[in-house]
């Protein structure tokens, strides 16, 4: 019997509030991302289970996993009530993935039929039958709102999307970011920025409440950023607050109501930053960093397979006011600016040969017939990957205006 109603996750703030999730429900599985065993927040989470009356399992996690790990992850939640995520998001997107398959076998044939397509999509009636509250420990993701999962498979990273995969519930608290790094944190920023801003400007046409939204949510993510660097330039451990208004607002980058009407595959930088950051092996805002400037110049100098100028110009220009500092109006300049004043990495090299192979997958999996890089070529993915790879000189030359 499916016992979990398809609907938004309910965001609750504060680690007391798990006791609300556990209530009458005996057996609890915990699973905990290895970077925080022992920690003060697994100590504070483990109080309030045993003061609700809570027992059960515990399971640490390491790495992305793979299928085989989600095969044993779901027959060892088999008899679990509720099941508690304690991680970053390569653990709650286990966690997603697995607490569906435990009651729904027809998941695993999905994402395990041959097809050259990234992307696998679940069919919206599935729901999971065990509660799944996400506790995050990272900035950024918003796996632990979202109907999407990132998954590691023999033809490259697959990412699949379903209503079902949405978890229950997300509790947000100061002690799970408490030891974040703060490129990590400011890494965290971007990813949200990026998210939400791609198919703002990846679609051509203009729907004015969204973009009313997208524009408020992008602006006020600029100015979290900012604060985020001007704590770590002044030595100190962004706030509680700070880091909890962060992750918020990452989770409302997913919301429906953000993007409602936009064109489904205007996401297409998203598409080749991870495949770049899957060859190449770097952190996926590294790439996300090396490829973002480059997008933009192309989408400014009017290439609208990628995006829209004239949008794009318009939410820039809010943007680059948002800070310390005006930023340059060019939005390729401004945006290197922007990561390069978060003290976030964004350079990568790469030999010819191996972009190449980084073009020819990302076609593969997600152009060339399928609808998510709509006209774009091999040879159109390989010129904006060059560009990322040796994308200091291309700005050094750009127009300072």
């Amino acid at each position: 019997m499916n016992t979990c109603p398809d609907g938004p996750t309910r965001t609750l703030c504060g680690l007391e509030r798990i006791a609300e999730m556990v209530a009458g429900r005996r057996r609890t599985a915990l699973l905990i991302d290895s970077g925080v065993v022992g920690s003060e927040l697994v100590e504070r989470i483990g109080s309030v289970l045993a003061r609700a009356g809570a027992r059960g399992s515990c399971t640490v996690l390491t790495g992305a996993g793979d299928l085989r790990g989600l095969d044993v992850l779901a027959d060892a939640l088999a008899d679990a009530e509720l099941v508690l995520g304690i991680g970053g998001g390569s653990l709650l997107d286990q966690a997603k993935l697995a607490t569906l398959m435990r009651t729904n076998p027809d998941v695993r044939a999905r994402i395990t039929v041959p097809q050259r397509s990234g992307l696998v999509l679940l069919p919206p009636a599935l729901v999971r039958g065990v509660p799944l509250v996400a506790v995050p420990t990272t900035l950024g993701t918003g796996s632990e709102v979202s109907g999407v999962v990132c998954l590691a498979s023999p033809q490259g990273k697959r990412l699949v999307m379903g209503a079902g995969l949405r978890p229950q519930a997300a509790v947000l608290d100061p002690l799970a970011t408490a030891t974040l790094p703060g490129e990590l944190l400011a890494e965290g920023v971007l990813e949200a920025l990026f998210r939400v801003t791609s198919p703002y400007v990846g679609d051509l046409r203009d729907l004015p409440t969204e973009d009313a939204l997208v524009e408020a949510v992008a602006e006020r993510l600029v100015r979290l950023g900012h604060e985020v660097s001007r704590a770590r330039r002044a030595g100190h451990r962004p706030d509680g607050r700070l880091r909890t208004d962060i992750a918020r607002l990452s989770g409302h980058t997913h919301a429906e109501w953000l993007h409602f009407g936009r064109e489904p595959y205007a996401v297409k930088g998203w598409l080749i930053a991870n495949e770049l950051s899957s060859a190449l092996g770097v952190r996926k805002m590294t790439a996300v960093a090396a490829l973002l400037p480059p997008l933009w110049r192309v989408i400014a100098d009017g290439d609208e397979r990628f995006g829209s100028a004239r949008r794009l110009l318009r939410v820039w220009e809010r943007l680059r006011t948002a800070g310390p500092v005006v930023l340059p109006a060019d939005p390729a300049r401004g945006m290197a600016d922007l990561i390069d004043g978060w003290g976030i990495g964004r350079y990568v090299a790469a030999p010819a040969r191996q972009l190449d192979c980084v073009a020819r997958a990302t076609v593969r999996a997600w152009g060339a017939g399928l609808p998510m890089l709509g006209e774009l070529a091999r040879g159109d993915v390989r010129a904006l990957l060059a560009e990322a790879a040796g994308e200091p000189a291309a700005l050094a030359a750009a127009p300072a205006t």
